[in-house]
């Protein structure tokens, strides 16, 4: 993995400004996925602290969402009761995560995931059908529909919180789907190894060098 040159400049929709590197609230938006999803609550009180004042809470309030689809709802809604408090926010009085057209949700999670998967997007929908076909449907209209496919976050910076927290979660096979999403959704080779270096401490060191390795062949090094 590549060092990082951090930039202070914040690219509100996109990581394409700065393809070499990730600028410093991403960063620190991937380390928070990783300990929303692996942490102690002492570790997430720490991390909500830490951002509270640089990341923009909208991304913030995102990935505290995003985290129940890899880590469950206990711990989404946990980071949410901290958030709270930490921020003094108050949640949005309206969302429309509130709202349920489930064919809209079913069309934007298809585009998602497509995006997500490339060209292995029908091999996937082929596969999980066939372990449920209950699991396809969640994983298109609740997955990617109501959860990832939401614009208040970019794909990238999603993809790149979603490795984070694949990884503190010793899911391998989903890490290697999102190292190859984070791509499809815009993040530069240089920007995923400045996510993965963004978390490595974070991480026993045996999972480091299995995830290098693992992005390696990503990469088709």
């Amino acid at each position: 993995m590549m060092e990082t040159s951090p930039s202070s400049h914040t690219v509100p929709s996109t990581l394409g400004a700065h393809p070499e590197r990730l600028d410093v609230p991403t960063i620190r938006l991937v380390r928070l996925a990783a300990i929303l999803a692996g942490g102690s609550e002492t570790e997430v009180r720490d991390a909500l602290s830490e951002v509270v004042h640089d990341v923009d809470p909208v991304w913030v309030e995102e990935v505290i969402l995003q985290t129940y689809l890899f880590a469950g709802f206990p711990r989404s809604l946990n980071a949410a009761r901290e958030w709270r408090r930490i921020s003094g926010r108050e949640a949005p009085a309206e969302d429309e995560g509130t709202s349920f057209d489930t064919a809209h949700l079913t069309a934007r999670g298809e585009a998602t995931c497509a995006t997500v998967y490339g060209r292995f997007y029908e091999r996937l929908r082929h596969n999980i059908r066939a372990l449920h076909p209950a699991l396809d449907s969640w994983m298109v209209v609740e997955g990617y529909g109501k959860v990832l496919g939401r614009p208040q976050l970019d794909l990238a910076r999603r993809e790149l919180c979603v490795v984070a927290a694949c990884a503190i979660a010793r899911q391998d096979r989903q890490l290697h789907s999102h190292l190859h999403g984070a791509v499809h959704a815009g993040a530069s080779p240089a920007q995923v190894d400045a996510a993965l270096l963004a978390i490595a401490d974070l991480l026993e060191p045996d999972d480091v060098k299995r995830y290098v390795g693992l992005w390696a062949r990503v990469q088709g090094k």
